[in-house]
């Protein structure tokens, strides 16, 4: 299972081939069940993985820049 595949939550990068595995499920009804969208959907994955590191390790930053400004603050 995969997160929410909306364009607008995602990179330009990664809605290219979101979109890539929607038209080959469409395009290969029967055969996608046979694995013939599966080189498609891993890289689906990874760019979607990509993504969520990055956005993990902005959040990480944007906490430790709060945490920071918090301790400041009462000293």
């Amino acid at each position: 299972m995969h997160p929410d595949l909306s364009p607008h939550l995602h990179t330009e990068e990664c809605n290219l081939v979101i979109s890539l595995l929607k038209k080959c499920h469409k395009e290969h009804n029967i055969l996608k069940f046979f694995g013939h969208c599966n080189d498609i959907d891993r890289e689906m994955r990874k760019c979607l993985r990509k993504e969520y590191e990055e956005n993990r390790a902005r959040n990480k930053e944007k906490r430790q820049r709060i945490i920071n400004a918090h301790k400041n603050r009462e000293k």
